[in-house]
């Protein structure tokens, strides 16, 4: 599998990702051990997760496979920290929860350090610099080799890059994970320039549009599915809607012609974008990850990646109009 730098940094993660957050919840401990030796030995070495993932239960489950499966040293960890859902915030990127949540993320991991920690969501609670210090403290301390951000707005993640290049003393962010899908294209109008200005990279989540882009809901809603779920149908609902279904119908057009699956196009579409260092796969089951990495293989015909392009394009409009040079949007 192909090794991308992650920003502008020296760490390096695999264009796929494993995602788990599922792990300890909807996928068991077998099947979560099944999902970790395809994604080892199709080359993959970024594995995502975060402390909420199952409650923390994400976070053992990979702590225990991590002994006897590969080496430590081999593999590249991102967790998160910062969301309490079940508390009166929400979020919570105070220097006191953050770093509490960190000891306990490496208690369930099993480690003394992961590669890249990421404040999981922007919490207008906590003065900014709070925050940042945090990661400071975290990366000054060897718990934690790189940080990140995860849900930010695109100035909240700009600022937090620029303050943090401000003095070199500070940790660097060089990572933004977001949603990002041929569904979901929001980030292209000012956070994806903001990454190649600033030099973060961005992880991809639900990449496959909640699911969608399978093709799966084309003729209703399958009984085990997410949209069929009481807990998870506001979640797909988003992209049950006609702009859906019309991006949906192409990507299963270009699937047909090129001989693969819908989910493959729309892997293949996202993990080539600019300013994208990883994708990041959620797979319930082995059988599902092993369809994803399937498109590893797979390089989109410029005419196909281009139609793509056009049939989900986002309007763009002031004032990142402006900001792109577009001779159409100038100002009087």
């Amino acid at each position: 599998m192909h090794q991308r730098p992650l920003g502008r940094s020296g760490l390096a993660v695999s264009r796929l990702a494993l995602g788990t957050m599922t792990w300890g919840r909807d996928t068991d401990p077998d099947d979560a051990a099944e999902q970790m030796k395809l994604f080892l030995e199709a080359g993959g070495t970024l594995i995502d997760t975060a402390d909420v993932y199952g409650n923390g239960d994400a976070e053992t489950v990979i702590g225990s496979l991590l002994d006897h499966l590969v080496p430590r040293d081999e593999v590249v960890i991102a967790t998160k920290a910062g969301l309490t859902p079940h508390g009166w915030r929400g979020r919570d990127a105070s220097r006191g929860n953050l770093l509490r949540s960190l000891d306990a993320s490496l208690r369930r991991l099993g480690t003394d350090y992961v590669d890249l920690w990421q404040v999981h969501g922007y919490d207008g609670h906590t003065p900014f610099e709070e925050t940042l210090s945090a990661l400071d403290h975290a990366v000054a301390s060897g718990k934690v080799r790189y940080a990140g951000v995860s849900n930010f707005a695109a100035w909240q993640t700009a600022r937090a890059a620029t303050w943090q290049s401000a003095y070199p003393t500070r940790a660097p962010i060089i990572a933004a994970q977001m949603e990002y899908s041929l569904l979901e294209r929001g980030i292209e109008r000012e956070l994806l320039p903001a990454s190649a200005a600033l030099g973060f990279g961005v992880l991809a989540w639900s990449p496959l549009g909640r699911g969608v882009l399978t093709g799966k809901y084309r003729n209703g809603r399958p009984l085990d599915s997410r949209a069929a779920s009481e807990q998870y149908a506001p979640f797909v609902q988003t992209y049950l809607e006609p702009r859906s279904s019309s991006i949906v119908q192409a990507v299963v057009i270009a699937a047909g012609g090129l001989g693969v699956s819908p989910l493959e196009v729309a892997l293949a579409w996202i993990r080539d974008r600019p300013g994208v260092a990883a994708v990041i796969l959620g797979a319930r089951t082995a059988g599902q990850l092993q369809g994803s990495l399937s498109s590893e293989d797979l390089t989109l015909p410029p005419e196909i990646a281009g139609a793509l392009d056009d049939v989900s394009a986002i309007d763009v409009g002031y004032p990142e109009r402006e900001g792109s040079g577009d001779p159409h949007g100038a100002l009087p």
